[in-house]
């Protein structure tokens, strides 16, 4: 599977029982695509026993930003394991908070979309997070796909 291309995408949503305020919580994730335009689907895979399942568990708001070529570092933040607290990791990642989810959507990004989770599916060591698409987010124009091939980041092209 490392010699699939894949687009690369920040899943964020908020997890309101963390803290006095709620707490932002992102994932980045390869594995993400359009399900159905009728109703509009959308689906992430997310590693098991992870902070993003199990939030998204409890949570069926969320959202996923498609990043730009520029983002990189950004994908590799948030792609870390034992990495340092999302709320700093956001700090560094410009970020706007969207209207239907209240999930955080980066700045610059290709485009976004907030969805409301419709089915989860186990399956192997992932679970897959179908939802409904609630709300739409197209960035500027101009920028290329971040892409991920044989375990790299990369531009396309």
């Amino acid at each position: 599977m490392a010699r699939l291309t894949a687009g690369v995408v920040l899943v964020t949503a908020r997890d309101p029982e963390e803290g006095p305020h709620g707490e932002d919580v992102g994932m980045t994730a390869t594995a993400f695509m359009s399900v159905s335009l009728d109703p509009p689907l959308a689906m992430v895979s997310v590693r098991n026993d992870s902070r993003m399942e199990e939030l998204l568990e409890r949570q069926p708001l969320w959202a996923a930003s498609v990043l730009s070529e520029s983002q990189r570092q950004t994908a590799g933040r948030f792609a870390m394991k034992g990495r340092i607290s999302d709320k700093l990791l956001f700090r560094d990642a410009p970020h706007t908070r969207g209207e239907a989810s209240g999930a955080l959507l980066v700045d610059g990004a290709l485009a976004a979309v907030e969805c409301h989770t419709e089915q989860r599916v186990r399956a192997g060591d992932h679970t897959l997070v179908i939802g409904r698409v609630i709300g739409t987010r197209v960035g500027p124009d101009g920028a290329g796909p971040l892409t991920y091939f044989r375990g790299r980041y990369r531009r396309l092209g």
